[in-house]
């Protein structure tokens, strides 16, 4: 695919945030302990592009997966496996090459199992998987969650998408490292999107009536007169849920631990986790995605 470079500031080095676990487990520090720790306060620009995923981004397709499907009891690494198998559709995102690197350099680079996944953006056919364990164990999941969170329709409605037989949908991930703002995804999705098309020119099966799609969230709790505060780990989410057909909620709070939910700053207060799972008709995803574009540009433009 072509790659589309995206040039954004984020606060945190991904090298940084591979390093939580290992770091919480083993034991805290004081600020006196450890003068150059992060502060909340630094910045870094950083060019992105998205790039093919090759064998090589197993892991770290598999722990962009793991930020959003907490301690879920889904084999991972073969969904992994699916997205770099499919690579015709979809994309990772990566730090992009420098304009003087050669041919050779690049090919080098593109090979290279140390290049940090900085995020993952693709879309799944399940109506055609129905028979690898990770699907099967990701609608089971599902279900487990809509029968108890969801209403009646609404677990009709998910019932009929996913095992009925007469829709086909798609997975759609849209998952990256926190604090890369969503001026990524644009070209991200347009590029799955323009694939998506390609692919369905080929006769390839990537005609979609729904797309389900995971949120993550976290939610400060009312107090006295002030309503909940929801914050988005990705913003742009919000406007999928705005054009959803159907969705429900759910808590990852108790399988969440400090290194998967982000380190909070001191002066933070600790966010409830959750997820909420979405339906999107297929059709609609185009003017979404257009929504958001604006909304970036007009954000980039102030």
């Amino acid at each position: 695919m072509t790659s589309k470079k995206v040039k954004v500031e984020s606060k945190e080095q991904a090298e940084a945030q591979q390093m939580d676990a290992k770091t919480d487990s083993e034991g805290d520090s004081s600020d006196d302990e450890n003068p150059d720790i992060y502060k909340g306060d630094e910045g870094i620009t950083v060019d992105f592009e998205g790039r093919n995923p090759i064998d090589s981004d197993l892991d770290g397709i598999k722990q962009m997966l793991g930020q959003l499907f907490v301690k879920a009891h889904i084999d991972l690494s073969e969904l992994s496996g699916i997205i770099i198998g499919q690579n015709y559709v979809g994309s990772v995102l990566k730090q992009a090459y420098t304009d003087d690197d050669d041919e050779d350099e690049d090919d080098e680079m593109e090979e290279d199992p140390c290049q940090v996944v900085f995020g993952v953006t693709t879309a799944i056919n399940l109506a055609n998987k129905q028979d690898l364990n990770c699907v099967k164990q990701l609608q089971k999941m599902v279900f487990e969650k809509a029968e108890k969170y969801a209403t009646e329709s609404v677990l009709a409605q998910f019932r009929e998408a996913l095992t009925s037989g007469n829709k086909c949908t798609a997975l759609l991930l849209n998952e990256r490292f926190v604090n890369i703002p969503a001026a990524v995804c644009v070209p991200m999705f347009e590029n799955l999107l323009t694939e998506i098309e390609r692919a369905k020119t080929k006769g390839m099966p990537y005609k979609f009536d729904y797309f389900l799609v995971f949120v993550k969230y976290y939610q400060k709790a009312a107090s006295g007169a002030k309503a909940a505060e929801v914050l988005y780990s990705n913003d742009e989410e919000e406007y999928f849920i705005k054009d959803c057909a159907a969705s429900f909620d759910y808590s990852v709070q108790k399988e969440t631990t400090t290194a998967l939910a982000g380190n909070w700053l001191e002066e933070d207060e600790e966010l409830q986790p959750f997820r909420k799972v979405l339906l999107i008709e297929a059709s609609k995803l185009p003017e979404t995605i257009n929504t958001i574009k604006s909304l970036v540009a007009s954000a980039t433009n102030n």
